[in-house]
């Protein structure tokens, strides 16, 4: 549970929402990015804390588990808290409240890296001079990372190039990309009677202006896919599994 963090209230958009009123997964994805960019502002080891130093924030992992997925909501409130570091990685939770009940858990794993080098950067060298970065220790009810299974069987697979409109402010695809681009191949229907229950999500490495990409899923059950997005010299760019409801 959240404890000492920064919150706000979202409007979700019509344009943010898919036919049956629910919130799309690109778009939560933003949410998440941009709050917790503006907390790591306010708090001192944001964007202009460490792009002077040529750095930047990678994002590593997620862990998100839904109550209730958001959808046709008027009323809801996310919340983020900066849980502190170890050597090479930062933690940030995220709730998602409608009302005041708690609908989604989100736990997500930073890296600093070398902009020139794509280095991996200590956190404590990377943040030397901030005081409001803490080192992270663990509670009972934080949610765990689990290990995503691999791909035997593709069962579906599509291709994306990434275009100028994909791009952030790193000149790398943003990622609520790689969810658009993860689920894509799975059918209408699916989509359109399915939302996220469970899932995790491990960005491995990121993707350039005009890189082809392949995305490709498996069904482990009826209701839990894994999906692995890769570019053309075969290297994995984000693994995903998610359990539906």
């Amino acid at each position: 549970m959240i404890q000492n963090g920064y919150s706000e209230k979202i409007t979700v958009k019509y344009s943010e929402t898919d036919q049956n009123l629910a919130m799309k997964p690109y778009a939560l994805l933003n949410f998440l990015q941009d709050i917790a960019s503006k907390n790591a502002e306010d708090k001192g080891f944001g964007y202009s804390f460490i792009y002077p130093k040529n750095y930047a924030w990678f994002l590593i992992k997620y862990r998100m588990e839904f109550s209730e997925y958001p959808f046709d909501v008027q009323d809801l409130t996310l919340s983020t808290e900066a849980r502190g570091y170890n050597k090479l990685f930062a933690y940030r939770d995220f709730e998602l409240s409608k009302k005041d009940k708690i609908i989604a858990r989100i736990s997500s794993m930073w890296s600093i890296v070398d902009i020139e080098n794509r280095s991996m950067i200590p956190i404590g060298t990377a943040l030397e001079g901030c005081e409001n970065m803490t080192t992270y220790t663990k509670r009972e009810d934080d949610l765990n990372f689990s290990k995503i299974s691999a791909i035997t069987n593709p069962t579906i697979e599509k291709e994306f190039e990434v275009r100028y409109n994909d791009l952030d402010v790193n000149g790398h695809a943003n990622n609520g990309n790689y969810i658009v681009w993860a689920f894509e191949p799975l059918s209408f229907d699916f989509k359109n009677t399915h939302k996220i229950k469970v899932l995790d999500m491990v960005f491995k490495k990121e993707a350039k202006f005009g890189e082809q990409i392949i995305s490709q899923v498996e069904f482990k059950t009826e209701d839990t896919t894994i999906h692995k997005l890769t570019n053309k010299d075969g290297d994995d760019l984000c693994l995903i599994q998610c359990e539906w409801t």
